[in-house]
């Protein structure tokens, strides 16, 4: 487990704190304040001057749309800076709009409550926060290194006098050494208090820039809709490229199959037929191949017979006797959730076959109205491991895409047990289709 400190307030209960980076990671973040607080003050007072010149009552909305666009990348900046004294990411508030182009962004922007914070602390840093910091930086930091460089000082002073932080003057090197002392013992307690304001200023910052939990909620909910439109698409690109497959090269290949078949039975005996005989031979293969090949994309039973009749046809097919337990029908389901069901008996089937040594397999297939339940049994070596290379991580990537759960018990010499968990509910009873029956391969 990581023990590093997060912020610069855990790090300050340990006694290695100045020998840590810390010290100088919070004068950093204090000092780089000046260079994004003083842009943003020019901003607001550019802003300011335009209002008033033009007429606040005139421009009043204008100019508050104009502050929000100067909070926002303010809040931008601000949450990357923050990493220097904060090491957990503050990940951004906004959500994504829905349609491209400015009107969409600005107007999304305007309605969430993450905009007029950014403003309020872009307000707030411009007026007030840079100059805090950076005066901190300067007393607690400019003041010790002042005292250290006070020898430096005399060596390079022309009149043989340096008044130390304007204040006291400084003509012996004795006293100027004196001085360098002090210093030496004020670094290291005032970079203490440096540390812990950095600390505060980090924590306002997070207060005022990061997600809240209803925020959170948000993203997390705008992120499950994105994923969830990302695997409806990539279940249509796969029907569409199996439909094209099926009705366009398929046929073709089955057209020059039955013309060369032809042209075989017309050609006599001899070198020519030899030669049609192997291309003919050839066709078929590569027939045979392009139907594996679509089947694998988006078997046709699948979306035929549904889930039932397809994972009958996986267990009929299967090298390994299957002795199926679909007697109670499932319902049609979303094709991203067959599709990945469909797969994964697949994969798991094949495992069986490959790797485990088994002399039977079993698979049970259960809908609870609101979860799919697939168990898939061996009575084979065991000892699976999903981390081996096999297809589990992938499959189980699949699955967790859709919000499942692939779970896999596997002691050393059996049984094997690959559970798989989507959820699904159903609401129509319509979509439930009949038990099915095993079906010839197509």
């Amino acid at each position: 487990m990581d023990d590093q400190p997060r912020t610069p307030w855990p790090a300050l209960a340990r006694g290695r704190y100045l020998r840590s980076a810390w010290p100088w990671r919070a004068a950093g973040y204090l000092a780089g304040s000046a260079l994004t607080g003083i842009p943003v003050l020019l901003a607001l007072v550019l802003l300011a001057g335009a209002g008033a010149a033009l007429g606040l009552v005139l421009v009043g909305l204008p100019l508050l749309a104009l502050l929000c666009l100067v909070g926002v990348p303010t809040g931008a900046v601000e949450r990357r800076r923050l990493r220097l004294v904060d090491r957990t990411p503050a990940r951004t508030p906004h959500r994504t709009p829905a349609e491209p182009g400015l009107l969409a962004w600005a107007r999304l922007r305007y309605r969430e409550q993450a905009t007029w914070r950014e403003l309020a602390y872009a307000v707030l840093h411009g007026l007030l926060l840079w100059w805090v910091d950076l005066a901190a930086v300067a007393v607690l930091l400019g003041l010790p290194l002042l005292l250290l460089t006070t020898p430096l000082q005399l060596a390079l002073a022309a009149d043989g006098e340096v008044k130390v932080i304007k204040l006291w003057p400084v003509t012996s090197y004795p006293a100027a050494f004196a001085c360098a002392a002090a210093g030496a013992v004020l670094l290291p307690a005032l970079l203490h208090p440096l540390g812990a304001l950095a600390g505060a200023r980090a924590a306002l910052t997070r207060a005022l820039l990061a997600p809240r939990e209803r925020e959170l909620q948000g993203l997390l909910a705008e992120v499950t809709r994105s994923r969830a439109r990302l695997v409806h698409a990539f279940e249509a690109e796969r029907r569409r490229i199996e439909r094209d497959l099926h009705d366009g090269a398929q046929q073709r290949l089955v057209a020059l199959t039955m013309t060369l078949g032809l042209a075989r039975l017309d050609a006599p005996p001899g070198p020519l037929a030899d030669r049609l005989a192997t291309a003919h031979d050839e066709a078929g293969k590569v027939l045979a191949d392009l139907r594996e090949l679509i089947h694998g994309i988006h078997p046709r039973v699948l979306s035929d017979y549904g889930l039932t009749g397809a994972l009958a046809d996986v267990a009929e097919r299967s090298a390994v006797p299957v002795d199926a337990d679909l007697g109670t029908a499932l319902p049609r389901l979303p094709e991203s959730v067959e599709a990945a069901a469909y797969f994964g008996v697949c994969e798991a089937l094949a495992n069986v076959g490959r790797h485990s040594g088994a002399a039977r397999a079993a698979l049970t297939a259960r809908h609870t109205g609101t979860v799919l339940r697939i168990d898939v049994t061996d009575d084979g070596r065991g000892g699976a491991d999903p981390g081996a290379g096999s297809g589990l991580t992938g499959l189980a990537d699949r699955i967790a895409v859709l919000d499942g759960t692939l779970t896999i018990t596997s002691p050393p010499g059996g049984p094997t047990v690959l559970s798989l968990e989507i959820p699904c509910p159903v609401t129509s009873p319509e979509s439930f289709t009949s038990p099915a029956r095993p079906m010839a391969r197509p």
